[in-house]
């Protein structure tokens, strides 16, 4: 037995043979050795030598793959995190140049292709930070060995290698933003293009030569050919990133030409070799074809005049366009055969006969896709163009649509796109059967697979050219769409109709004022749909497809009708409703339930046997992005029916916590269960107490700080909490209480949830305000902070909650509970706050110049410090007065109470809310109780004060009904929230009949606060003498119109 004592890092000096060693540990199988050559190896990725000495056992061909392999992944992993100038224990600058002067000729050397490619990775990374300042010869470098490598007829592994090496590097030169970078490539481009096109050429002639015409090197064809493509792959990158104008590099037109020709030669050779040449041979030349199909498109969409402009452009477009057409012909169905259990010989086979023409389809149709943007949509760029980059756009878009973008054209390609490629393919039905949810999901779900499918590709090329030619091909598609729709008994082919449905469901939009869509609902979908023959499910999918189109933009459409026929596509007793047309109809129904005309009275007939299906069909599928849609469409129809839930409420409550288990890590479901949940409640009103028991506790996981799903689930389990709290009764708060304290770590400064935060704890004061007012110092540690941070937005959610809390306090408990929640303001230092905010609005009111003070309260902010200090000072004067004091304790109490009226006043002339004034104008009302001269000093600013409010209040001057902000009982506030639907809403307007905002009237409280200052005083005929007289004459006039006194 031997023993082991494992050294700390820092104890093992570096060299290159302990590295070695240790790297072999690292590639053992023993977890032990793993996890200490690993640790080992992270304390020396910093010392400087680490990565030289990596590459030095590297370059050892005599030494273990594996441990080869280790070292090349170190160092190029070490060049991402350590190679940068200003990374931390950047590498030296020495250490550099040694990696950077054998990085490229041990990589032509290496005989491993796959320790080649990553040595090629490792040159590109060291390219891209290094070229061009600090290694200006890097492309030089590796075009000369290039060069060299191609002079040699029989070193072809150092060829190879060159062309990965280059490949890998301009990969990464072609994705710099640098600009710098990007200029220099395009600097050394047309020297790589010389050495590379002849490598390409050359080989290209060697092996086509050979598999032509045969010869005797069958080994020497076989690289040559393996060795071309990688030569085209670096050609595809070089001349879309090499040139900004590609057209007017002579370079560029001469090697543009010649791969056209290339593109056709090898087509052709692809097409007569499939049963001459070897699989592995014919695969290569079809990636050869991919390659420069790739190019074509590349350019189209990077330099799309300058691809116009190239020579043989428009003829090659022309050529695909051809290669479409035949494609066509042998692409969709013609028959039923094997479709629907008639015939199950044919489920194996493969329709994929001939791949290569379908990539190349696709490529000619996404080709034709960027032609027609580049006439009807070009792209707009802010960089500045010359006369010659404009006279080229213009020219390029005028080629296009003269030679190549006719009308006759855009008629034949409308025909051929509808006809032929929206029918349904053999492997379509055969996918419809054998995986339905997963064809459902590719043929209709949200993923953006366009560009890799033809048929949905066909359907966007067929949409922009309505939307572009729709005078000429609308009626074209009408006379197509009139003979299959109105003769539908006598047309029975169903791959027919279902392509021309798919046309009108697509031109929806351009079609709607051109076909009488209400008749062929009538007298054809309806028919239709019912039809019970083979094959009429693919109709039955279409026709919810269709329906989910057109009822969104057309309006006066049958929607009863509509709705019979979604309540029978969802049916499943019926043989042809599969689950690929129920799956489709119950995706597609939420198209026809969210429109704006959607009303619930023309529904409700249809609703428990929608919904029932709907439910059954969500149980019955298994793939999550199914389940995901068809929820989708769910919470929807629990939104639209509003009320009309309520007696399904169970069902759906039921069927959600299966769910909710069955989705695990799947938290798009879970966000999705928690919407429905949030629209249940809404639509619950009350009665959603009964359900607290499950939607409490997932409200809770879902919140919880110490949650692993909190990061996925927080905004929706958020606005569900928000929702039950304001269905909660009175009876059931009880029940969310518990929750609260989920709130306090949502209140910190920069939580993404703040401000629902705030609302939450906004509506609980409302809801619970006894066990609110009983938690709520665990509160203000937070809100004093939010204060103190200034943001507009929290610091008015914060004096709100203060506000209604001010509120509570007093109609719970009077002046003792008030009395309690003023000492923690004053404790938790938030009144504090408050008044030190409004000293320095005062300061910086009260200077001017250069180096005035400033303030960060706004007036808004003002307006709310203001308004706590007055919902005090109006439950108490006393109260108010005794804690303005302990908030300033070193300053003489007349001190403070002159600045602060004096900014009170002053400030008043900026609150334009109605309700925030008149708080105001009744709070400093409410300090003539005092009977202290200090009040009464501004008499004057309070005549002013009650007379501008006072008019804003009351339709005459001299008016005897109450202000029109008093509201004598509930019926009053019809007028602020006719519904008050929700238990919050109506528990608000509750607190709202109590506030004295809306219980006192202004001038019956300024009379009796008036007669207790006059009576303070000795009487009327000293409040004459002492203060009235010192009152300005217009200002006592205007008051006196009133008719208080």
């Amino acid at each position: 037995m031997s023993f082991s004592i494992e050294v700390p890092g820092e104890a093992n000096p570096l060299s290159v043979q302990t590295l070695y060693h240790t790297l072999t540990s690292a590639s053992s199988t023993d977890p032990q050795q793993i996890k200490s050559a690993t640790l080992q190896l992270q304390n020396w990725e910093k010392q400087p030598g680490y990565y030289s000495s990596l590459q030095t056992i590297f370059l050892d061909t005599s030494l273990p793959v594996e441990v080869r392999y280790l070292c090349i992944i170190q160092l190029k992993n070490g060049i991402d995190r350590y190679w940068r100038k200003t990374a931390p224990n950047a590498i030296k600058k020495d250490e550099k140049n040694q990696i950077r002067g054998r990085c490229i000729e041990s990589g032509m050397k290496e005989p491993d292709a796959r320790l080649a490619l990553q040595n090629a990775l490792m040159v590109a990374k060291i390219i891209r930070h290094e070229y061009p300042l600090d290694w200006p010869g890097a492309i030089s470098a590796i075009v000369s060995n290039l060069r060299l490598a191609s002079q040699s007829i029989h070193n072809t592994m150092e060829l190879a290698r060159a062309l990965t090496i280059l490949l890998e590097a301009i990969k990464e030169l072609s994705t710099a933003r640098i600009q710098r970078t990007r200029a220099s490539l395009q600097a050394a481009a047309v020297e790589v293009l010389q050495v590379l096109g002849k490598i390409y050429f050359d080989k290209v002639q060697t092996w086509t030569s050979f598999f032509r015409h045969g010869g005797d090197d069958e080994g020497g064809a076989i690289d040559s050919i393996e060795q071309s493509l990688v030569a085209l792959r670096v050609l595809r990158r070089l001349l879309i990133a090499g040139w900004d104008f590609p057209n007017r590099s002579p370079e560029v037109q001469h090697v543009w030409v010649l791969l056209i020709n290339h593109f056709h030669d090898m087509l052709s050779l692809a097409a007569d070799g499939s049963s001459s040449l070897h699989k592995s041979v014919q695969l290569l030349v079809e990636k050869h074809l991919r390659q420069i199909a790739k190019l074509h498109l590349n350019l189209a969409k990077n330099h799309p005049a300058g691809f116009v402009l190239l020579p043989g452009s428009t003829q090659l477009i022309s050529a695909y366009w051809s290669l479409i057409a035949r494609l066509g012909e042998t692409f969709g169905s013609h028959a039923l055969a094997g479709f629907g259990g008639q015939n199950g010989k044919d489920k194996d086979a493969d329709d994929s006969d001939v791949p290569i023409m379908e990539y190349l389809g696709l490529k000619g149709l996404l080709l034709l896709r960027e032609c027609v943007k580049m006439v009807f949509n070009p792209a707009q760029t802010f960089k500045y163009q010359q006369a010659q980059d404009k006279d080229e756009k213009a020219r390029s878009r005028e080629l296009i649509k003269g030679d190549l973008l006719t009308e006759d054209f855009a008629q034949a390609t409308m025909q051929t796109l509808m006809t032929q490629f929206f029918v349904l393919r053999p492997q379509d039905l055969r996918e419809w059967e054998e995986q339905p949810e997963e064809w459902e999901r590719r043929e209709e779900g949200e993923d953006d697979i366009w560009e890799f499918s033809i048929r949905s590709c066909a359907e966007k090329l067929f949409l922009e050219l309505m939307l572009n030619y729709k005078v000429q091909l609308v009626p074209k598609l009408l006379s197509v769409f009139g003979n299959v729709a109105y003769k539908a008994t006598q047309n029975t082919n169903v791959f027919l109709k279902d392509s021309v449905y798919g046309a009108i469901g697509l031109g929806a939009a351009v079609l709607e004022d051109e076909i009488d869509f209400n008749s062929f609902l009538n007298e054809t979908l309806a028919r239709e749909v019912q039809a019970d023959q083979p094959g009429y499910n693919i109709l039955r999918r279409r026709i919810a497809v269709v329906l989910g189109k057109w009822l969104p933009v057309k309006d006066g459409l049958d929607r009863p009708l509509v709705y019979q026929i979604f309540q029978h596509l969802l049916d499943k007793q019926d043989p042809l409703n599969d689950m690929v047309v129920r799956i489709t109809a119950g995706r597609q129904l939420k198209n026809i339930i969210s429109p704006f005309e959607f009303t619930i009275e023309g529904f409700r007939p249809y609703c428990a046997t929608v919904l029932g299906h709907l439910m059954a069909l969500i149980e019955e599928v298994e793939l999550g992005e199914t389940k995901l849609a068809l929820l989708s469409t769910l919470s929807t129809l629990v939104q639209s029916v509003e009320d009309g839930i309520v007696p399904f409420a169970d069902h759906i409550i039921s069927l959600l916590p299966p769910l909710w288990e069955q989705a695990g890590t799947e938290f798009l479901m879970k966000q999705s269960i928690l919407g429905i949940l949030s629209s249940l409640m809404l639509s619950m009103k009350g009665n959603s107490r009964k359900y607290h028991s499950l939607i409490i506790p997932l409200i809770d996981s879902s919140v919880d700080i110490n949650s692993e799903t909190r990061i996925y689930l927080l905004d929706d389990a958020m606005d569900l909490w928000a929702t039950v709290l304001q269905q909660t009764p009175a009876a059931g708060i009880a029940d969310v209480v518990p929750l609260v304290p989920h709130l306090f770590p949502m209140l910190e400064v920069g939580s993404e949830t703040l401000r629902r935060a705030l609302e939450i704890t906004e509506t609980y004061v409302y809801l619970a305000p006894s066990q609110m007012l009983a938690s709520f110092s665990f509160f203000l540690p937070s809100f004093v902070g939010l204060l103190e941070h200034g943001k507009r937005e929290a610091t008015g959610l914060v004096l709100a909650i203060v506000d209604r809390a001010i509120q509570s306090a007093l109609k719970l408990g009077g002046k003792d509970t008030l009395t309690t929640l003023a000492s923690q303001l004053l404790q938790f230092n938030l009144l504090q706050t408050i008044v030190a905010g409004l000293r320095g609005a005062h300061e910086a009111h009260e200077s001017s110049g250069p180096n005035r003070s400033k303030t960060w309260l706004d007036v808004l902010v003002e307006t709310d410090y203001l308004s706590i200090l007055s919902r005090l000072t109006l439950a108490s004067p006393h109260l108010f007065l005794d804690a303005l004091q302990a908030a300033v304790p070193n300053e003489e109490f007349n001190v403070t109470i002159k600045w602060l009226l004096s900014e009170w006043f002053g400030h008043l002339d900026n609150v334009s809310h109605p309700e925030k004034k008149k708080l105001s104008c009744l709070a400093l009302t409410a300090l003539l109780q005092t009977g202290q001269p200090w009040i009464i000093l501004h008499l004057q600013e309070l005549m002013a004060i009650w007379t501008e409010t006072a008019l804003d209040l009351y339709d005459e001057p001299d008016s005897t009904e109450a202000d029109c902000l008093v509201y004598k009982d509930a019926r009053s506030l019809e007028g602020e929230d006719e519904t008050a639907e929700k238990e919050g809403e109506r528990k608000d307007l509750q607190l709202l009949l109590v506030d004295p905002v809306h219980q006192l009237d202004l001038k019956r409280f300024i009379r009796s606060q008036l007669e207790c200052a006059i009576s303070a005083s000795g009487g009327i005929e000293v409040f004459q003498a002492e203060w009235l007289v010192n009152v300005d004459a217009d200002v006592l006039q205007d008051f006196g119109k009133l008719g208080i006194m």
